[in-house]
């Protein structure tokens, strides 16, 4: 069971880096006079997106870890 929420995590965590892209290349993209902003909430987004995606990930390992040992 541990196994399936690890994986799911994994999918939610890539999700999370896919929308983070997402933001910013429509900020790129964007041909209005503050684009910069744009950027600026892409660039933002992004950085958010990886940091909740990685400790989303670390949280499930530790739970994972910590299941495996009372297992054992």
């Amino acid at each position: 069971m541990a196994g399936m929420l690890q994986i799911l995590t994994y999918l939610l965590s890539f999700y999370l880096f896919i929308k983070g892209i997402e933001v910013l290349q429509i900020g790129l993209a964007s041909g209005r006079s503050n684009r910069g902003w744009m950027i600026f909430i892409g660039v933002a987004t992004l950085c958010a997106c990886i940091t909740a995606g990685g400790y989303f990930s670390y949280i499930q390992d530790r739970q994972a870890e910590s299941l495996s040992r009372h297992t054992n």
